[in-house]
């Protein structure tokens, strides 16, 4: 069992200060293929025709509409400068991507007038517009709320007679219902960052380590949270055991350990045979923390009956490489990897300008198996709040929301995720893309109805790009410090 002693601790706000590490050629990224299960190509490769839509974000635009590119003959052989697409090699199916509505979001979401609420959510969510459409909700308080609480606050309570959601009635489950209005397929998975105290060993939602004694309430409880959520008209597809298995954030906010052994004891003896019990098919998904504990998730499934109930991994992205997630889907092909949470810092002078670091980290996490990305809090104030952790100074979110004037400010993160929930669809197959030019980082995908997407970060200067699609070649321009996203309307899919 690893252990959490003398171990790297990284935050939101340096994560995408990660060095890169080389994606091609590497033994962990090129197993990808091998080692995630898909259909096996069938038939030709459809000569691509037309033209290739673009989108850019640089220096200028924000996810604009460019000048098309048109297909040409290809060279007899790819220069250092191309990205050669194919699309028999296929890779994991893709869910979607979003961002958490945590409670300090759904406030300040509140806090806007319905008509520019409806402006904003339709931006965010419409299938026509971002698209966002796998999002967390948090169970009870996280750091980014507005109090801390739990739905049965008070004394021991093993019977759950206190339960009650009446709090997110009141802000949280209109949001959400705002949001699904727009995008009907919105997928939602629920973490908790701690059970009620009278369940922990210190008494306190504050840090300390959860208690075995409570687990069978404790199942009661999710199970309680997603029939009430379901009665409220807001159904929860999934659920994660604890937003960060491995730490109790030194009691300075919403958190609680859970030793390896515990949550398998979770998920086996209790959550999962009560989910069974009950006909509940929303997903467990177990982990819920970073890179560095991919040989906990490796023991976890291979520990009995485990995979009964879940076959599926929720990672973080603030210690370790997203590369590592490979040591787990190499032993286990069949489970499913999802990245759920890693943020942009509010404070860096970058905040709004860094589309291309986010564009790398998130081609990182696709071509690590990932199928689906969803970020950190979707909204926060300029000052990082609402925020209820002490000893900082508050948790950036995707977009920050001006207490006063309620002027919106995107991150460089924001305009990051847009580059691929925009285009890239649920069901879509994540297919190979290589290069010699290890200055790029890139992604590529088939949409469930032919279309080619690729996804390229360029955080260097101007330079030519020669995209290669079977014996077919386009030249696109790629700005400066620029995130840009091709599009091609494969009619023909052979």
């Amino acid at each position: 069992m690893l252990t959490r002693s003398n171990r790297t601790r990284l935050t939101r706000r340096n994560f995408v200060g990660l060095p890169a590490v080389e994606l091609i050629p590497s033994p962990e990224a090129a197993s990808s293929f091998a080692q995630v299960p898909s259909s096996p190509a069938t038939g030709t490769i459809s000569q691509p025709t037309g033209s290739l839509d673009v989108w850019v974000t640089d220096k200028k635009r924000r996810l604009a509409a460019a000048s098309s590119v048109t297909w040409g003959a290809v060279a007899d052989h790819p220069s250092s400068s191309s990205i050669v697409i194919r699309p028999e090699r296929k890779g994991q199916d893709l869910l979607g991507f979003g961002a958490a509505f945590t409670d300090a979001a759904c406030y300040l979401f509140h806090q806007l007038p319905s008509d520019a609420r409806d402006r904003l959510f339709r931006t965010l969510f419409a299938p026509s517009e971002m698209n966002l459409n796998v999002c967390r909700i948090c169970m009870g308080s996280s750091d980014c709320s507005t109090a801390v609480f739990s739905y049965d606050d008070g004394g021991v309570d093993p019977d759950l007679k206190r339960f009650s959601i009446a709090r997110d009635h009141e802000i949280v489950l209109p949001i959400l219902r705002e949001a699904r209005a727009l995008n009907p397929d919105l997928f939602l998975f629920a973490s908790p960052w701690s059970p009620p105290g009278w369940m922990k060993s210190n008494g306190s939602m504050l840090g300390g380590c959860m208690r075995h004694t409570y687990m069978p309430s404790y199942a009661d409880y999710f199970l309680k949270f997603l029939g009430a959520y379901e009665a409220a008209g807001v159904p929860v597809q999934a659920v994660t055991v604890q937003n960060e298995v491995d730490a109790d954030q030194d009691g300075t906010m919403p958190a609680c350990a859970w030793p390896q052994d515990y949550e398998a004891d979770f998920v086996t003896m209790h959550l999962g045979p009560l989910f069974q019990r009950a006909g509940i098919s929303t997903k467990i998904w177990i982990i819920d923390h970073n890179y560095n504990l991919w040989g906990r998730a490796i023991a976890e499934l291979e520990t009995p009956d485990v995979r009964k109930y879940t076959n599926a991994i929720a990672w973080h992205g603030y210690a370790g490489e997203p590369e590592w997630i490979h040591r787990v889907q190499d032993v286990f092909p069949d489970a499913e990897m999802h990245w759920t949470e890693g943020g942009p810092n509010y404070l860096a002078p970058d905040y709004l300008t860094n589309w291309t670091k986010w564009g790398e980290t998130f081609c990182r996490i696709l071509r690590s198996c990932c199928r689906s990305i969803t970020a950190w809090s979707l909204a926060s104030d300029e000052h990082g709040r609402p925020y209820v952790g002490s000893g900082a100074s508050g948790v950036g979110g995707a977009m920050l929301i001006h207490s006063k004037t309620q002027e919106i400010s995107y991150s460089g993160m924001f305009w990051a995720l847009g580059h691929f929930s925009r285009f890239v669809r649920t069901g879509a197959k994540r297919i190979d893309s290589q290069s010699a030019n290890n200055d790029l980082q890139h992604c590529a995908f088939q949409n469930s109805d032919g279309a080619y997407v690729v996804v390229i970060s360029n955080p260097g200067s101007v330079q030519s790009c020669q995209i290669r699609l079977a014996d077919r070649a386009a030249e696109v321009l790629l700005a400066e410090d620029s995130l840009t996203t091709l599009v091609c309307q494969n009619r023909d899919r052979g």
